[in-house]
């Protein structure tokens, strides 16, 4: 079991049974060109967290721990995007228009795809999602209950929206969640101040927050874990994040 300093208290989790997820890092939403920028949101600050997202998910890799990544994309027919969504509001480009990068948010278009410095590693999960959440309509769940996942650490853009939306999701369904402070990003500093303050509050109501310092030294810290035969358990060998390639090649789909 590895402890970490957190907010409101500190968090407990068995990497065997714990997920890292990283939700909608996408060339739509991170740069020029894309959604974001159609509804006139500043994408520079969603790009500021890329390095420490490399530094997390290459101590994670190291350790051998899950990835999830999500992407908010829909089918070319637009047949799983509700009017409601695609004609809310005013942006210069709406949800399947045609724009630099391909039709905005269509799975299968370059917008779409997550950005080349954070691409999936293979055998990483790869969730496309028609909705906020990373649960909705995707089958999620199901395969974190396959493989016995217990706890969920959130990461990525934008915090107010889909990881907030994902996070109380998972909350809903008995996952014991923890964001990274650090390591999410709003289009507006006051909202992802506001959404980590919620979060977090009443007894971590929905689950918990830290820096990925704090989450990164808690894999390199030796697991004071015993096992059945009152021996120690391995410890995890040391990580320096900085001396480690941000992602390896190849992605591989979710179904």
């Amino acid at each position: 079991m590895k402890t970490l300093a957190a907010t409101p208290f500190e968090y407990t989790f068995d990497l065997a049974h714990t997920a890292l997820i990283v939700i909608d890092m996408q060339r739509d939403f991170i740069e020029a060109g894309g959604f974001g920028a159609s509804l006139g949101n500043d994408v520079t600050r969603l790009q500021a967290i890329i390095p420490t997202l490399q530094q997390l998910l290459a101590a994670w890799r190291h350790v051998g721990g899950l990835v999830i990544h999500t992407r908010e994309c829909h089918r070319p027919d637009l047949t799983d995007c509700p009017p409601a969504k695609r004609l809310r509001g005013k942006p210069s480009l709406r949800i399947g228009d045609a724009g630099p990068m391909g039709r905005l948010l269509v799975a299968g278009e370059p917008g779409a795809d997550i950005i080349e410095a954070l691409a999936p590693a293979a055998g990483e999960w790869v969730i496309d999602k028609p909705g906020k959440g990373a649960f909705h309509a995707t089958g999620l769940h199901e395969r974190l209950q396959a493989r016995a996942m217990t706890h969920l650490i959130f990461t990525g853009v934008t915090t107010e929206v889909c990881v907030q939306t994902s996070m109380r999701e998972a909350n809903d369904r008995g996952y014991e969640c923890l964001i990274v402070e650090d390591a999410t990003e709003s289009y507006f500093a006051a909202y992802k101040a506001a959404t980590l303050s919620m979060m977090t509050a009443q007894g971590a109501i929905i689950g918990w927050s830290t820096t990925s310092e704090r989450l990164i030294g808690s894999l390199e810290a030796p697991d004071a874990q015993t096992t059945t035969d009152g021996l120690s358990a391995p410890t995890i060998p040391s990580i320096n994040p900085t001396a480690m390639p941000g992602a390896a090649t190849g992605v591989a789909i979710a179904s």
